[in-house]
């Protein structure tokens, strides 16, 4: 699950570490007061949406009046923001975060991942702040230190503090910024994040150190265990058919592709991608219903796949182990009655009870012209691919 920055700002602020004062507004109506109640000479507007390259796409402004804040607001509200991280038609902005501007001296980044490989969180610090960490890591890897948090005691002073020299901290900026890299460890174990990252950490000219920016992401199997981190959950800022696909217990991701996939069972739902992009096709989507298909599950799946404009025919790939073939093929085709296959569809089953599916499915496929089968994984993804 991902927050919005003014809910990262916020959670920093809990945890003491230096933020400057913000406030949020969600209409441009409030944008004056909103910029009068901070009380400062300079003020960032920064549109609020799940996406990068706000300031690109001019939803990242500087502002010394009310009135520019105001103007600014007004755009932001009305205009959908598109950037390289969004779909072309843009993200629609809820709300803004207003807060006071900074003077920057030196910019830093500052994060914590989980480290796949070790199976502990990272910390990364780097004095290449300001810019895309992944670009750091692909143009100047040697500008990024790490160290590995302890699974009991996390990160200890001594750590942050050999980090912070990596980065050039010396004085009372290293002593500054020691805490802000333990309480943010610390943050981040207590919250079951699989993100923190303040990106940029900076100087300013009086010596001082501010978090001025703040990302989030948290592991959704642990939500559970916070309430307060669920209250935070935007469904605006999610893929409507990804909530849709959560409430049917489906496992479902949009990709950019025109060739929708029904399968069960994640390491099958990756093969089958694979083998559909070897075949010269673009997937679609990932979804995987389970290993128990469902009638009810299907037809939701078919609906999800289908309410993609993009999609111009669907590979469903089935192996019947804890669920029968007759049994799923009997779901295919009742998905196939109530929602309407409008574009090709086609079927590989493999498992128990798959000639009698086979028969059923050939039988309704007078009802449903668009079904056909296939004989193993190749054909169905040759004949899908054909078939767009």
């Amino acid at each position: 699950m991902k927050i919005h920055e003014y809910q990262a700002r916020a959670l920093l602020r809990q945890a003491a570490l230096p933020v400057p004062t913000d406030t949020v507004i969600d209409n441009a109506d409030e944008a004056v007061d909103a910029f009068q109640r901070l009380a400062a000479p300079q003020v960032v507007v920064k549109a609020q949406v799940h996406a990068g390259g706000r300031g690109k796409a001019g939803y990242v402004t500087l502002v010394r009046t009310a009135e520019q804040a105001e103007q600014d607001c007004r755009r932001m509200f009305s205009k959908p923001m598109v950037s390289a991280q969004t779909h072309p038609q843009g993200i629609k902005v809820g709300k803004i975060l207003l807060a006071a501007a900074v003077d920057i001296e030196k910019e830093y980044y500052l994060g914590i991942v989980v480290d796949r490989a070790r199976n502990r969180p990272v910390m990364m610090a780097s004095a290449e702040g300001g810019v895309e960490i992944e670009q750091v890591a692909r143009d100047k890897p040697e500008a990024i230190h790490k160290a590995w948090l302890h699974p009991h005691l996390g990160l200890q002073s001594f750590q942050a503090r050999q980090l912070a020299l990596a980065i050039g901290m010396r004085g009372d900026q290293l002593k500054q910024t020691v805490p802000i890299m333990t309480r943010l460890a610390k943050l981040f174990l207590e919250k079951d994040c699989s993100l923190a990252e303040i990106n940029p950490l900076v100087c300013a000219p009086d010596g001082k150190v501010w978090a001025i920016d703040a990302k989030f992401n948290f592991d959704d199997n642990a939500l559970f265990a916070h309430k307060d981190l669920q209250e935070m959950f935007d469904p605006a800022e999610e893929d409507a058919n990804e909530l849709r696909a959560k409430q049917f217990d489906l496992s479902y991701i949009s990709l950019d592709g025109n060739i929708g996939c029904l399968v069960n069972g994640a390491g099958l739902a990756m093969a089958t991608m694979d083998i559909i992009k070897l075949h010269g096709g673009e997937p679609a989507n990932f979804l995987d219903v389970g290993g128990s298909v469902t009638a009810e599950g299907a037809i939701e799946a078919f609906r999800i796949i289908l309410a993609d404009p993009k999609v111009k025919g669907v590979l469903v790939n089935i192996f019947g182990g804890i669920a029968k073939c007759d049994t799923i093929a009997e779901a295919l085709i009742s998905a196939g009655t109530q929602v309407g296959f409008n574009v090709p569809v086609v079927v590989r089953l493999e498992g128990t009870n798959v000639e009698k599916a086979r028969k059923m499915l050939a039988e309704a496929a007078t009802d449903l012209p668009t079904l056909q089968t296939a004989a193993d994984l190749t054909d169905a993804a040759r004949k899908v691919c054909q078939a767009v």
